[in-house]
């Protein structure tokens, strides 16, 4: 399959800059067979009692930090500064973690990067498309309170600010779920969900099931190869709990359906099921690139937000609802105004056996 095979034209002016207020007011495609609009406050009642939500617990750290390059170029210690931007991505050990850089090409291997007079890191490793492997001067609790401090919210590339996330962002950019330290980037479709949703969905007899999954900064990366085969998926770690395995086989042996709130719900679960179709517990990292032809066994149906084109999401929900049906789904989307991305309105999925 070829990456040109899933791009699209969206006019700029659909790419959300900031979410729905209130939340629930998000625009809704209730797309499991016909093209229905709807909002995401009527969630619930596209749902039934015997149906299970996943959703996604993870917490976005503040991990976008804005630091000076350090480098002595004499014996008498001077030094060169240049401005650099991480975004954190994946945690090695407590205080070892790789990142993205910007500008990546300003920077050596043994280079420090100062972000405070107390903190500050080294360059240990450089990779491809910017990404560095750095170590902290400090671990553990004190690591993550110096992060607090100084880092900021990592919102997508396509979010403009003038300068960095502002203080709606601190909100916006979490959803209610977060409990979980780890993600630096949010699962946006568990972004619409409101305390009054939750209560709805209680009232009406659906049962609901934590996972974690820390969303990395690759997430946002395009597929630049031009065979999708041929793309490498960045790894993202997770932890499903006993808890919602059972809960998740349950509902299926009951004859209900377990819908995943977003992608990152969906990817974890299809990781953890076995060749019999159950969801067993799982902890550890997951690399699932999940394409056309891809057979689902752990999820029914998957709410999401619209995804760029050329992603591994656009590709996953074209995967998981049909390619021809998912480019109709989309056209409509844009016919009639709907929001993107991240900040963005939803859709509401069901898994096809047809994967064209």
């Amino acid at each position: 399959m070829r990456t040109k095979d899933f791009d699209f034209d969206l006019p700029p002016e659909l790419i959300a800059q900031r979410p729905a207020s209130p939340r629930q007011n998000a625009k809704l495609l209730d797309a499991r067979a016909q093209l229905i609009d709807k909002v995401v406050d009527n969630i619930a009642d596209l749902l039934l009692p015997s149906d299970l939500m996943v959703f996604n617990n993870t917490r976005v750290i503040p991990a976008l930090l804005i630091g000076k390059r350090c480098r002595s170029i004499s014996e008498d210690n001077n030094l060169t500064e240049r401005k650099i931007a991480i975004t954190l991505h994946k945690q090695v050990n407590t205080s070892t973690w790789f990142a993205y850089a910007k500008p990546s090409r300003r920077l050596k291997i043994g280079d420090t990067i100062k972000f405070s007079e107390d903190f500050c890191s080294k360059v240990i490793e450089k990779h491809k498309m910017g990404e560095i492997l750095i170590e902290f001067n400090l671990s553990g609790i004190n690591f993550f309170s110096a992060l607090k401090r100084y880092g900021n919210p990592p919102l997508p590339p396509y979010i403009k600010r003038p300068r960095l996330p502002d203080i709606n962002d601190l909100k916006d950019y979490q959803t209610i779920f977060a409990k979980a330290d780890g993600a630096v980037a949010a699962p946006t479709a568990g972004l619409h969900f409101t305390s009054e949703i939750m209560s709805k969905l209680a009232k009406r007899g659906i049962a609901t099931a934590p996972l974690t999954l820390h969303v990395g900064a690759g997430t946002f990366l395009p597929v630049k190869v031009e065979n999708i085969t041929d793309h490498k998926m960045h790894e993202e770690f997770g932890e499903l709990p006993v808890e919602t395995a059972e809960a998740v086989n349950e509902t299926h042996r009951q004859g209900g359906r377990v819908l995943a709130v977003g992608t990152t719900s969906l990817r974890l679960l299809e990781s953890a099921v076995n060749k019999h179709g159950l969801v067993k517990p799982f902890v550890g990292n997951t690399d699932i690139f999940i394409t056309p032809g891809y057979r689902f066994h752990a999820v029914d149906l998957l709410l999401t937000n619209f995804h760029l084109p050329r992603s591994t999401l656009y590709m996953l929900v074209c995967a998981f609802a049909g390619e021809n049906f998912i480019r109709s789904a989309y056209n409509h989307a844009i016919k009639n105004r709907y929001r993107f991305y991240s900040y963005g309105d939803a859709m509401l999925l069901k898994k096809t056996e047809r994967q064209t």
